[in-house]
């Protein structure tokens, strides 16, 4: 996906907020973790791994918690999907998986 003419608009379900929101009070960095994923997204990149056997093109990325200092496995889950070449949604629940 590199479509350098028009610029990538990246949208949050309420549900995305919702979660972003309720994490944040727990884990006060996760905004400046998911900055990275949002510049590359709007640069036309498509990070994570491809979800098969869905209609869509739905893509599962990991990222770190530098909050809990444990790396990517112990970070958060995202899932996206591309809209459009320009619309990019992140779609489901920020989680944690600290253990």
């Amino acid at each position: 996906m590199s479509n350098k003419s028009q610029p990538i608009s990246i949208y949050l379900t309420s549900r995305f907020k919702k979660d972003l929101s309720k994490l944040a009070k727990r884990f006060r960095s996760i905004r400046q973790d998911l900055a990275p994923l949002i510049d590359q997204l709007q640069g036309g990149e498509t990070p994570g791994d491809l979800i098969s056997g869905v209609k869509y093109q739905i893509f599962k990325v990991r990222l770190k918690n530098s909050d809990i200092q444990k790396g990517k496995s112990a970070g958060y889950r995202i899932l996206y999907y591309v809209k459009k070449e320009t619309k990019i949604v992140l779609w489901q629940s920020v989680i944690s998986c600290e253990n």
